[in-house]
């Protein structure tokens, strides 16, 4: 507790310090947007009686890499709307050159390597929570949620909802118009003032540009720092509030592993959603058997950790919106993790239905509450999960969240079966965004009643344009369970007695990093810089456990390249004869174990057509060592397809009598886009630890908005003899009425 309560006083004797700087853009840049009086034809071209009645707004200034002065290829903006959509017209501005990666829509790291141009709006203003929308020169179409983690504004583009757009290219500038219905947004029908930016991507300069001008230490969908949307009427309750999206799937699918499956299974499936808005800020998301098979395949990684890894979310019911129940604890324990419903133990468990509703109640009171219903099975009893949490704005920007849990057994128990969890936390921000600090607590409940349920600290940083510091601290008991959350440190394995012990610890985790810009027309670089993190774990009595010190030196080429030089020192006690390698080989021992390694990271210029980029490592390894080599290569036949390999070798050699080996992880990626609107999607994957060999192809048409068919074929097989596990194909078709 001292430790805990050590930091609260710097940090409050650091909040008057922070206060102050960085301007209010919401006063300082303001576009009034008038409804139309002619009907607008999105057709990309700026006919001059759709348009010629509204302000444009121009002048844009630099962002990244460089925040100073205005853009070098200006950006123009029109605004307007009728009963039913909101319309934005874009000029941009450039020499005729341009990189439009690929046609795929949704894709986020070939959106950002495109020229493209973005609007970010938060409709309730509050700097809480947004929409972003964007287009590439080519069309390819980019949705996403924004969100507040710390002072950041972070995109998830895995929301996806109706709207359109038109793009087309001229010699000196490219046009895109984008209509957005009022229903896709959340907003205050009584609210005249919305937040709002434009983000401009200049490939060909490696340059962002924004319409309102702020820090380059901000991203550019930064909701503290966007412009006001004045109405010259408050926007009407939008109309066509339910809205129904079915699905039906035909699918054909055989386990070659289990004996009684002896021939293919034929089943077809019908589901769908419903989406309700409650209030223009209040939304009800309803699901009856939804169906996950068009998800995208899971990237195969390696672990030669001590502890388990959790691949990220891909299921769209559990994404959106997701950060109202998602955005508690730290990187290292997350209280609630949504992959932990329909799956046990890697496979998927049925969900007959499920609800969300999610929203803003008031203008500074937003909440989330989900439930989910799994199915019985044969090994796994039915399951029902309850999530509720809320966010209360306070102060200027401040939160104070909090959260609950439960997960039901509903099925095939003899006795109560049930684990709950309760957390609050107030997230301090400063308001110009460089100060934040979140204070958390948070307990577990199960019929055990245990005590030491427990986890509590801190989390914060303070960011300016070339010094960056952060910390944390976790206090863990050792009877905090969170079966729907990621909590994997808690949890050792004794290889030699074949138990899992749960261990309380504490992790206290400082970080510096100072960077240093470059300017000038002839520069090579965009920033270098030094920064170092530090892992310090303790055991619940204070003892010493583990510690983990990191330096790097960082360079950002002008031509997008970036190299980075790491070196590593770690020493270990171990306190349970692990695993490292295989459950082949011979434990390595209870010992204090300590080794050093360093990393050599180099990415080429990404705008190229064959970009590469490598990892390269050596060091100590426990009581042997250990060499990482990765290498990755991506040929590009823009605008339509890309073709990338990735090669991933590890060569561990522990100390003699407790083994040798060689992990080998090879991915091939290959994506064909025939339009912006038909995709195809082509994944082999190679993992030597887990034994498996994937093929997974993915056919997309999107045949009107937000309406989908899909063609999924996936297979698995063994590395041994290549023999098959299981094999899939499916089809499936999804309608939004």
């Amino acid at each position: 507790m001292k430790i805990v309560w050590s930091s609260c006083f710097l940090l409050i004797s650091l909040i008057s310090f922070a206060q102050n700087g960085g301007s209010d853009t919401r006063s300082l840049f303001k576009y009034t947007i008038q409804k139309t009086i002619v009907p607008i034809q999105l057709d990309g071209i700026a006919q001059e009686n759709e348009w010629e009645a509204h302000d444009v707004t121009t002048n844009f200034y630099n962002h990244w890499p460089n925040d100073e002065g205005q853009a070098q290829n200006q950006t123009e903006v029109k605004i307007t709307y009728d009963d039913n959509n909101l319309y934005i017209l874009a000029k941009c501005y450039d020499k005729g050159e341009r990189i439009i990666q690929s046609l795929v829509r949704d894709n986020d790291s070939d959106y950002w390597g495109s020229d493209n141009f973005s609007v970010a709006i938060d409709p309730v203003n509050t700097k809480q929570s947004g929409f972003m929308f964007g287009v590439t020169a080519g069309g390819a179409e980019l949705e996403g949620s924004l969100t507040i983690e710390g002072s950041q504004t972070w995109m998830s583009e895995n929301w996806d909802n109706r709207w359109a757009s038109k793009t087309s290219q001229y010699d000196g500038y490219w046009l895109v118009e984008m209509e957005i219905p009022f229903k896709t947004l959340r907003y205050n029908a009584n609210q005249r003032t919305w937040g709002i930016n434009f983000i401009r991507g200049d490939k060909q300069n490696n340059a962002y540009t924004t319409w309102t001008q702020f820090p380059v230490n901000f991203n550019g969908v930064s909701m503290n720092y966007m412009g006001s949307l004045e109405w010259d009427q408050s926007p009407e309750r939008a109309k066509g509030t339910f809205i129904f999206n079915p699905y039906v799937t035909s699918s054909s699918t055989r386990d070659y592993e289990e004996e009684n499956q002896t021939e293919t299974q034929l089943e077809s499936d019908i589901g769908g959603e419903v989406k309700v808005a409650l209030t223009s800020s209040l939304n009800l998301d309803l699901t009856l058997f939804p169906d996950f098979s068009n998800a995208d395949v899971d990237q195969q990684v390696t672990n030669i950790t001590r502890f388990s890894i959790f691949l990220p979310e891909q299921r769209n019911f559990f994404l959106e919106n997701n950060d109202i129940f998602s955005n508690f604890g730290t990187y290292d324990i997350k209280p609630f993790f949504s992959r932990r419903i329909g799956i046990m133990e890697g496979e998927p468990i049925p969900i007959d239905f499920g609800g969300r509703l999610t929203g803003n109640l008031t203008q500074n009171l937003r909440i989330g509450v989900m439930n989910v219903q799994t199915r019985s099975t044969e090994e796994f009893a039915a399951q029902n999960y309850s999530v509720g949490a809320f966010q209360q704005k306070v102060l200027k920007r401040s939160v104070i969240k909090g959260l609950f849990i439960n997960r039901q057994a509903t099925s095939k128990t003899e006795e109560l079966d049930y684990t709950r969890n309760a957390g609050l936390e107030f997230s301090y921000i400063s308001e110009n965004g460089k100060l934040n600090n979140t204070f958390m607590y948070h307990t577990s409940l199960t019929p055990q009643n245990y005590k030491d349920t427990h986890f509590y600290g801190l989390s914060g940083n303070y960011i300016s344009k070339r010094f960056r510091t952060g910390w944390l601290l976790n206090v863990v008991g050792e009877n905090y369970i969170t079966e729907l959350g990621i909590n994997p440190r808690l949890e050792n394995y004794n290889a030699q007695t074949e138990e899992t012990i749960r261990l309380g610890y504490t992790l206290i985790n400082p970080w510096v990093r100072y960077i240093t810009f470059v300017k000038g027309e002839n520069k090579k670089l965009n920033y270098h810089g030094l920064r170092t993190w530090n892992n310090l774990y303790l055991n619940s009595d204070g003892s010493f456990n583990e510690v983990e010190n990191n330096v790097a030196y960082d360079f950002e080429y002008k031509n997008t390249a970036r190299l980075n030089l790491i070196a590593r020192y770690q020493k270990v006690d171990l306190l349970f004869p692990t695993e490292l390698i295989g459950d082949d080989f011979t434990p390595i021992p209870i010992d204090d174990y300590s080794f050093f390694r360093f990393d050599l990271r180099y990415r080429a210029d990404s705008r190229k057509t064959f970009v590469w980029n490598t990892n390269i490592g050596y060091g100590q390894f426990f009581n042997g060592t250990r060499m990482g080599a990765m290498l990755q290569g991506s040929f590009r036949l823009r605008p339509w397809g890309s073709f990338g390999l990735t090669y991933d070798f590890n060569d561990i050699r522990l100390a003699e009598g407790f083994g040798e080996n060689k992990i080998h992880l090879m991915r091939f990626n290959g994506n064909i886009s025939f339009s912006n609107k038909l995709f195809l999607s082509n994944v082999l994957q190679y993992n030597s630890q887990g034994d498996n060999f994937s093929a997974f192809s993915r056919l997309q048409w999107r045949y009107s908005p937000m309406s989908d068919l899909f063609l999924i074929y996936n297979e698995n097989h063994d590395t041994t003899g290549l023999g098959i596990k299981n094999r899939s194909v499916v089809l499936k078709v999804t309608y939004w009425l």
